[in-house]
């Protein structure tokens, strides 16, 4: 009976340890350094670099001046990007007489027949140019550009300005001699390329609308801002902007002025960034 007692006794004594084994103790005391106590953890691993952005320019454009006091040369040209004609502006230049030159896209020439009619009726007045196919920007990176994702490639650019130009000959428009790309910010590889291929690349010296974002007061003012030689960018696809208000406005006051209107190619011209050189 003892030789039962004792080795039950044994038995309780070896399990109670083998329990006591799993479950940690207090902290010993620090026995070298503190790496030597802890298991590596594997070093985390570095995500893959990120391509620099492409190094972008926003080019400018000046044409020459008439140096005749009270009778300034200034160039009008509108961005066609989408959306519908905006006939505030569209009547104020028809009716007043006012020369611009129209950037259009392959995507406004679809929704805008009528205006594109006015257009072709009144050769003296307007001269068409090229804003590309889908209104991309004209970077031959990936990148992004006000939220718009860039062409992206040599071979995205080439489209996005062939595409442009194919859809204004199908649409009865002389070929385009002019190309500005949306947002009208460019690479400069972009811009060897497109130049190229034959064009010139508009930029501006005076932005009129910003967008088309800006109000009415603001918009007249920037175009009433306009001095010998200036080349002013507006836009003249939202109708529901306040901005085309300010613009209609802007123009008579100017002509009221004595401002002279020429488009683009009835003058000579000076562009930064090998634009149109």
């Amino acid at each position: 009976m003892n030789r039962i007692l004792l080795a039950s006794a044994f038995l309780l004594v070896s399990i109670s340890a083998g329990f006591a084994d799993g479950i940690p103790s207090a902290a010993p005391a620090a026995v070298g350094p503190v790496s030597a106590m802890v298991s590596p953890v594997p070093a985390a691993i570095s995500p893959a670099p990120k391509a620099p952005a492409p190094k972008l320019v926003e080019p400018h454009l000046h044409i020459a001046r008439s140096n005749v006091a009270g009778h300034a040369r200034i160039a009008l040209t509108f961005d066609a990007c989408m959306g519908q004609a905006d006939e505030r502006i569209l009547s104020t230049l028809v009716r007043e007489r006012i020369p611009a030159t129209i950037f259009v896209t392959a995507r406004w020439l679809k929704r805008n027949p009528a205006a594109l009619a006015v257009f072709l009726q009144n050769p003296d007045l307007f001269e068409l140019e090229n804003h590309g196919q889908n209104h991309i920007p004209a970077v031959d990176t990936p990148t992004l550009i006000y939220g718009i994702a860039s062409a992206g490639s040599p071979q995205a650019v080439r489209q996005e300005v062939e595409g442009g130009a194919a859809a204004m000959v199908a649409a009865g428009i002389p070929p385009p001699h002019w190309f500005r790309g949306s947002t009208a910010k460019y690479d400069l590889s972009a811009i060897g390329e497109i130049r190229a291929m034959g064009y010139r690349i508009a930029g501006y010296s005076v932005n009129g609308d910003g967008g088309s974002l800006l109000g009415a007061v603001i918009t007249e003012k920037r175009i009433a801002s306009a001095r010998d030689g200036d080349v002013v960018i507006s836009h003249i696809n939202q109708p529901t902007h306040a901005a085309g208000e300010g613009v209609a406005k802007a123009l008579v006051d100017l002509k009221a002025k004595g401002t002279q209107f020429v488009r683009l190619e009835d003058v000579e011209d000076t562009g930064d960034d090998k634009t149109t050189e």
